[in-house]
Order: structure tokens, then C-alpha cells, then sequence
């Protein structure tokens, strides 16, 4: 049985960490979150130590070490701006790092978490669950048993709407998320490329706050994706559905299916790590230069080659 402590557990995504501690038979010795509605605690490990200071969070983790008992993994779930900090945090009392992704927002980050995890000996870990999806994994079989000259053609189509509070939240911070590329689409930009290989060039259509729309060319892809919170781009077919979310990915003009198989993808990927097959910083530096790429070139517009919903905001 290892032992966890968690940073972010009153977050969006930590209940899914708890699942999969609870899951992989592992214990939650301590818990941190400037926020205190962590009640979801009652239903995976009650007798955990909470506290809403990172002061006293610190002071605990190092009077455990100090009685003998170690934190062997600090799960990090925090906004994705201060997951640097926190993971080197994790590797300076000796635990390997599991991060959400974002695992940072800047390539240099990567090449600083690289030297810490060279002196400290410890792993830091990125949660990338799509390539642990039976249908993704498929299809990453089917394109490496295919003819390897073929150039695929790829449609990437996720909007997820948001509401008012998304924009006044760290969410809606460009420091703070990275933008909407990094923040909703860093997972697919990963799956892409570990799919279809390396960036070739990396073209933006659009960038505002509530959209992002581009032009990925891949090894063996050319990928048009767009990404969107905003409500008015779902398509009128799935509104009538009441559903404010569409997603889809088509490989030359056939869809991909993988809406289901999501429930579980944590745990296996807590038990890929805990069996030392996690995805580490070469894995995830692929994706942080992409989205990075994205964040700072100059939007083209409507021009050459794009996604069709561009034509919605040109």
C-alpha cells in the first residue's frame, strides 16, 4: 500500500484521484485546498488530514516524514498554473508527482521540471487517460499497421459550452489556463500526435477567448481542429437534444467513437503508474509545445486550409 496526499481535492476533477487511490488500494494520508467543501472525502478516506493552508498542509507532510512515515505520491489537481509549483513541491519531500493536465503551461517549465527530477530522483507523472481508451488505442493500432507513406485527414470538432462564471473564474485568466487550446484541447493535441507523430507546422485561424481554431500538420495527419465554450456554436441538432456538448473526430470523413469508456480511465492510469508505465515529461512535452505554439502565433482568419464551423465566426 502506498501513501497519497492530494493538492486541489475540492476540485472539478478530484474525485476521480480519489476513485482511483481508493481503487488501486492505497491510502490518502492528507489533503489540501484553499476551499473547504470537500465533503466528497466521507465517501473515499474520512480519516484523512484536511487543511485550507498550504503552511500547515506543508508542516504535516513534513512531520510525517520526520515520524517515518513517507508520502510516496502527491496527486495534484490544482489550476493549471500552479501545477509547476506544486509538483515541485512534491519532488522536494521525496514523492513522485501525478498531475492533471495541463502538466505546465510553457515547454521551458518542462526543461525545469527535468533538472529537479534529475537532483531528486523522483517521477513526475501526467494524467493523458485518452491513450489508455480502447477506441483510441485501436486506432493507433490501425494507422501503425497501415501504409506508412498515407497522410490521414483529420477533423477534430469539441465544443463544450460554459457559462458567465467561466470568464471570472482562473479558467478565463490567459496566464492563469493557458487559453482555451491549452485548458480544453491539450488531451487531443496529445492523443493526435502520439497518434499521427510530430508537429510539422502548426497554423491558427482563430483565437479568442471563447474559441480556438486551427491547422495541425502532422508526420502522417492533417489535422483541421476547433474548439469552443461557446454555446452558440453547437450544432441546432444537438441543442434539441438538450445537450451542451459535442464532440467528434473523424479520420478520412469516418468517426471515430469513444463517447463511451471514460468511467474507469483514471484508475487505469494510477495503475499504469504505480506499476512504473505513467506517462512522464517526455510524453507530455509534446502537447505543452503545441499549445504553446498556439497560444502565441498570429491568428490567419478564414484563409486556405480550415475547420468548416470557422465559417460560424469569420
Amino acid at each position: 500500500m502506498k501513501n497519497f496526499a492530494v493538492i486541489g481535492v475540492a476540485g472539478y476533477i478530484a474525485p476521480r484521484h480519489l476513485m482511483a487511490i481508493k481503487d488501486t488500494n492505497n491510502d490518502l494520508l492528507a489533503a489540501l485546498d484553499r476551499f473547504d467543501s470537500v465533503g466528497i472525502l466521507d465517501s473515499y478516506f474520512p480519516q484523512t488530514h484536511f487543511f485550507t493552508e498550504f503552511e500547515r498542509f506543508d508542516r504535516h507532510i513534513d512531520k510525517l516524514k520526520r515520524k517515518g512515515t513517507k508520502i510516496d505520491y502527491v496527486s495534484i489537481c490544482t489550476p493549471n498554473y500552479l501545477h509547476d509549483s506544486h509538483i515541485r513541491f512534491a519532488l522536494r519531500n521525496q514523492a513522485d508527482a501525478i498531475c492533471e493536465k495541463p502538466l505546465v503551461l510553457n515547454p521551458w517549465n518542462v526543461e525545469a521540471l527535468r533538472e529537479i527530477q534529475k537532483e531528486t530522483g523522483k517521477n513526475v507523472y501526467n494524467i493523458l487517460q485518452l491513450r489508455l481508451h480502447p477506441s483510441i488505442i485501436a486506432l493507433k493500432e490501425k494507422i501503425a499497421a497501415g501504409d506508412k507513406d498515407k497522410l490521414y485527414d483529420v477533423d477534430l470538432t469539441y465544443l463544450t459550452s460554459r457559462g458567465n462564471w467561466y470568464f471570472n473564474s482562473w479558467k478565463g485568466e490567459l496566464g492563469k489556463s493557458g487559453g482555451i487550446a491549452t485548458n480544453i484541447g491539450v488531451h487531443f493535441f496529445d492523443m493526435l500526435t502520439w497518434i499521427f507523430g510530430a508537429v510539422k507546422e502548426n497554423i491558427v485561424n482563430v483565437r479568442t477567448d471563447d474559441t480556438a481554431a486551427g491547422i495541425l500538420h502532422l508526420e502522417k495527419a492533417t489535422v483541421r481542429w476547433f474548439l469552443s465554450i461557446n454555446y452558440d456554436h453547437i450544432p441546432d441538432k444537438v441543442k434539441k437534444q438538450n445537450k451542451r456538448t459535442f464532440r467528434a473526430i473523424t479520420v478520412d470523413g469516418k468517426e471515430i467513437e469513444f463517447s463511451e469508456g471514460f468511467g474507469n480511465l483514471h484508475t487505469r492510469s494510477y495503475e499504469e503508474i504505480l506499476s512504473g508505465n505513467g506517462f512522464g515529461l517526455d510524453e507530455a512535452s509534446t502537447s505543452i509545445q503545441a499549445v504553446h505554439d498556439i497560444r502565441v502565433a498570429a491568428p490567419i482568419g478564414a484563409k486556405g486550409e480550415y475547420h468548416p464551423f470557422v465559417k460560424l465566426i469569420s
